[in-house]
């Protein structure tokens, strides 16, 4: 008769099992969803999950029959994989750490980021030219500026506020005749063609990257979960080896018979 712990370690893992197949799943939705042009995290997402699969087989497995050999593999692989979820948060921690501030649009409301209010890793993530470039083919793609405004529209599809340009029908904004008054990149960059428009904007790059942190905040949240339901599910796999010892030292006692487990 199994003791606790080994039941605790079996039920245990029976949910991150199926928290795996849900990290597939979702996968999955994001690999096939041609509409979402922000993937950073699909991989990472397919690893851990697969990861997980794999040791909560073992834990069950190990617990649940009784299987020494399978606990001790899954205690290893648990150890790793935990050290692996603690390298990822701290990275993510640092990835979402970095705010210097944003400013805001006058006439419209909406926070306008820029790329140097985020961390090193994500400015050079959206600055190397062949990300961007994807990205910017899918969101042109995707027609991200045919569909209703929000924040990473209002960036890219739009000229900044300060530029001071004049919109004479839906598409087109003329600059104005006196021209550009203010020293600003964005302002130069806009371009009245549909593939163009502000999409190598600074303004753009900015709201692209608070959706990405936006991600990596998500994910932390998800890690941090899941380390502490590994750290517990571990620590009650080490228990759980120790009541396989006793069942399997009561057979060599009482050969005739188990003894019931208090």
């Amino acid at each position: 008769m199994f003791r606790i712990s080994n039941t605790l370690v079996g039920i245990l893992n029976i949910l991150t099992l199926l928290l795996s197949l849900a990290g597939m799943c979702g996968f999955a939705y994001i690999h096939f969803r041609h509409t979402d042009c922000l993937k950073v995290l699909q991989y990472p997402l397919l690893f851990g999950s697969v990861f997980i699969f794999v040791v909560s087989v073992l834990g069950i497995i190990g617990s649940l029959c009784g299987i020494n050999e399978a606990l001790y593999a899954y205690l290893l692989a648990t150890f790793f994989v935990i050290l692996g979820f603690m390298f990822f948060t701290v990275f993510a921690l640092f990835v979402t750490n970095k705010v210097v501030g944003t400013e805001v649009s006058e006439n419209k409301g909406f926070r306008v980021n820029r790329v140097a209010d985020f961390s090193l890793w994500l400015q050079q993530y959206v600055i190397n030219e062949k990300n961007w470039d994807d990205i910017k083919s899918c969101l042109v793609g995707v027609r991200l500026c045919q569909q209703n405004l929000s924040a990473t529209q209002f960036g890219c599809c739009k000229p900044p506020e300060q530029c001071g340009f004049t919109l004479k029908n839906s598409t087109y904004w003329e600059v104005p005749k006196t021209g550009v008054t203010v020293n600003d990149t964005d302002c130069r960059t806009w371009n009245n063609k549909e593939d163009n428009l502000c999409y190598d904007c600074n303004s753009c790059k900015g709201e692209v990257l608070a959706n990405i942190r936006n991600q990596w905040k998500h994910l932390f949240i998800f890690n941090v979960c899941v380390l502490t339901l590994l750290t517990i599910i571990y620590v009650l796999g080490c228990y759980a080896i120790r009541n396989n010892r006793i069942e399997a030292a009561n057979l060599e006692y009482h050969p005739y018979g188990m003894t019931h487990a208090i």
